[in-house]
C-alpha cells in the first residue's frame, strides 16, 4: 500500500508541478501587464482541463474494465510500454526545455494580450494542464492494475496538493524554492520508474508467449525479499522489482538506465547551440 501511494503521489507531484508552474507563470504576466481581469479564465480553463483529464481517465477505466485474460494482460503490457516511453521523452523534455520554458510562456501571453487574443489567454493553460493530466492518466493506468483506486486517489491527491503549495510559495509567497534539485531528483525517480514499467511490460508480453524470457529466472530472491509484501511490494511499486526476473527483463532493465544515464550525460555536457 505505501508503496502504490508514493508511486501515485510522484507521478502527480511531477506532472502538477509542471502545470502548475506554467499556470503560475501566465498568471504573474497577466498581474505585471494589469490584466487581472482575465484571471478568472485562466483558472477556469485550468479547471475545465483537470476536468477532462478526469473523464479521460474514467473513460479508459471504463473502457478497459471489461477485458478479461489475454486482452487484459495485452492492454496492460501496451500501457506499461507507453508509459516507459512518455516518462523517458517527459525527462529528456525537462532536462533540455527547462530554462525556456518561462520566456516563451511570457511572450505568447504578451502578445496574446497586446492583439487582444481572449481565446490565446484560454487555450495556453488548458493545454498546459490537459496535456499533464493526459500523461498522469496513462501512468497512472499502468501503475493501478495492482493498486486499488483508494491509494491512487490518496497518493495523487497530495502529490497534487504539495505541487500547488510549492507553486503558491513562488509566485504568491515569493519564496525562492529549489526546483532544479528538485525536478532533477524527481527525474531520476521516474527514470527508475520507467525501466519498471519497460520490464513489467515485457514481462506481461512474456506471459502471452509473444516473447521469449532467455532464461526464465535467473534468480530468486522472494524468499529474502518477496515482491508481495512489505519492503518488497514498495520496491515493487515503486520501481518494478522483480524477486524472479527473466533474463530479457533483467537485461531489458539495466540496458534502459545505461542508455538513458548516457544519453542524459552526454547531453549535459554537450556545448550549448
Amino acid at each position: 500500500m505505501n508503496g502504490a501511494v508514493a508511486t501515485t503521489f510522484l507521478i502527480v507531484f511531477r506532472e502538477a508541478l509542471e502545470a502548475s508552474l506554467v499556470v503560475g507563470i501566465i498568471m504573474t504576466v497577466l498581474a505585471r501587464l494589469k490584466q487581472s481581469r482575465f484571471f478568472p479564465l485562466v483558472i477556469g480553463s485550468s479547471l475545465l482541463a483537470m476536468l477532462a483529464s478526469f473523464f479521460i481517465g474514467l473513460g479508459l477505466m471504463m473502457l478497459t474494465g471489461k477485458l478479461r485474460g489475454s486482452a487484459e494482460e495485452m492492454l496492460e503490457g501496451v500501457v506499461a510500454l507507453v508509459a516507459c516511453g512518455v516518462l523517458t521523452y517527459m525527462v529528456f523534455w525537462m532536462d533540455t526545455q527547462a530554462r525556456k520554458i518561462k520566456p516563451e510562456i511570457e511572450t505568447k501571453v504578451e502578445q496574446a494580450v497586446s492583439r487582444g487574443e481572449v481565446i490565446a489567454i484560454i487555450t495556453l493553460p488548458f493545454l498546459a494542464v490537459i496535456r499533464e493530466g493526459a500523461e498522469t492518466v496513462l501512468f497512472l493506468k499502468a501503475v493501478a492494475s495492482k493498486n486499488s483506486l483508494w491509494v491512487s486517489l490518496a497518493g495523487g491527491a497530495s502529490g497534487l496538493l504539495l505541487a500547488v503549495l510549492v507553486v503558491c510559495l513562488i509566485f504568491i509567497g515569493g519564496k525562492r524554492f529549489p526546483l532544479k534539485p528538485l525536478f532533477r531528483v524527481s527525474g531520476i525517480c521516474l527514470l527508475l520508474m520507467a525501466a519498471g514499467l519497460l520490464a513489467q511490460g515485457i514481462h506481461a508480453f512474456q506471459e502471452l508467449k509473444m516473447l521469449p524470457t532467455l532464461i526464465p529466472h535467473v534468480w530468486d530472491l522472494n524468499s529474502v525479499l518477496n515482491e508481495k509484501h512489505g519492503f518488497g511490494a514498495l520496491l515493487k511499486s515503486l520501481f518494478g522489482y522483480n524477486g524472479n526476473p527473466s533474463l530479457l527483463e533483467l537485461t531489458a532493465y539495466f540496458f534502459y538506465l545505461a542508455a538513458i544515464s548516457h544519453f542524459l550525460l552526454r547531453q549535459k555536457n554537450s556545448p550549448a547551440v
